[in-house]
């Protein structure tokens, strides 16, 4: 018992309430800082999904994204203000932290080497997701392979093409990406027409079909603007070849586009002009005629051949 008593007489009292205080207004400060910090990321989370809504983002997928990006933020908020706040009261206790700062860097450096890709595919998915470089939905070419985006995550991204394939890539070793539906799509379209044709009246008929299809209810809604017709493009060695352009809503300008040359083919037809295709014709010299005409008139030059003498014999058999 005396033990104890002469151990409380030597505690410097007033040291430790001091020290206990400041414990208590570090603690203080750093969940006052955390309600801030949750606040404004609530408010940011708000303000991307109404970001995402106005860029037609699905709700669903707009609330998901950003449910994402502030909760990763979050976590590495969380543990940084925690882990400052425990060596800042560790110092206080009066336990030197310098070992401890030179064993995390020590134990950081290691984990860096071996996670440097796992960290670099989170850091590039962190921002790809941020960026709005692309979105679930959207179709997409990346490092080469093209497809449909079906999920985004901090460490891959998946992409199915047209023959159901699943491609999932790591978001780190993304290169090269083209997002083909970000806000609008077009289909470019080439169609040939034969030399003959007047091109003036060409361009005329696809005009009338774009306005047509800007009358029917259910492609209006995905066309975006007129038929925009370039003009003569090259002189092809079949044709002449008339370039346009359809801008329509995004991933929309395949459905509007065949839809398109079915009428082009339709009214082509009706005002009869003509859509070439490859032909060859075949010359023996300037002023020879052609194979076809040689060959026709060797044919009618050539006499008509006398009747077999089979027949000759089987009618005197008859007469004996």
């Amino acid at each position: 018992m005396e033990h104890v008593l002469e151990y409380f007489t030597q505690v410097e009292w007033q040291h430790l309430i001091f020290a206990s205080l400041r414990i208590l207004l570090i603690l203080i400060i750093a969940w006052v800082v955390m309600s801030l910090i949750r606040a404004g990321l609530g408010r940011m989370e708000k303000r991307l999904v109404e970001r995402g809504k106005k860029q037609g983002d699905v709700p669903s997928e707009a609330h998901k994204r950003a449910e994402t990006l502030v909760r990763l933020l979050r976590q590495a908020i969380v543990i940084l203000i925690w882990i400052m706040s425990l060596l800042v009261i560790l110092n206080e206790m009066g336990i030197s932290i310098a070992p401890i700062l030179a064993s995390a860097g020590v134990v950081g450096l290691a984990v860096g080497f071996g996670a440097q890709n796992l960290v670099r595919d989170v850091i590039s998915g962190f921002f790809i997701i941020l960026e709005n470089q692309v979105r679930v939905g959207d179709v997409a070419v990346i490092n080469g392979t093209g497809g449909l985006v079906e999920a985004i995550n901090f460490r891959t991204l998946q992409l199915r093409d047209l023959e159901g394939k699943l491609h999932i890539i790591p978001n780190g070793t993304i290169t090269f990406m083209t997002n083909v539906t970000h806000g609008w799509s077009a289909y470019v379209f080439d169609i040939p027409v034969a030399y003959k044709e007047d091109t003036d009246r060409v361009v005329a008929l696809i005009q009338r079909v774009g306005a047509e299809m800007r009358t029917d209810s259910r492609l209006r809604r995905s066309m975006l603007e007129d038929v925009d017709v370039f003009g003569v493009d090259k002189f092809d060695d079949s044709g002449v070849v008339i370039k346009g352009r359809i801008k329509t809503l995004p991933i929309k300008q395949w459905e509007v586009g065949r839809e398109f040359l079915r009428r082009v083919k339709q009214t082509f037809d009706a005002e009869g002009v003509e859509i070439p295709f490859p032909h060859r014709t075949l010359y023996f010299g300037a002023a020879s005629p052609p194979v076809v005409a040689q060959m026709l008139n060797r044919a009618e030059a050539a006499p008509v051949p006398p009747a077999p003498p089979l027949q000759r014999e089987n009618s005197h058999a008859g007469e004996r």
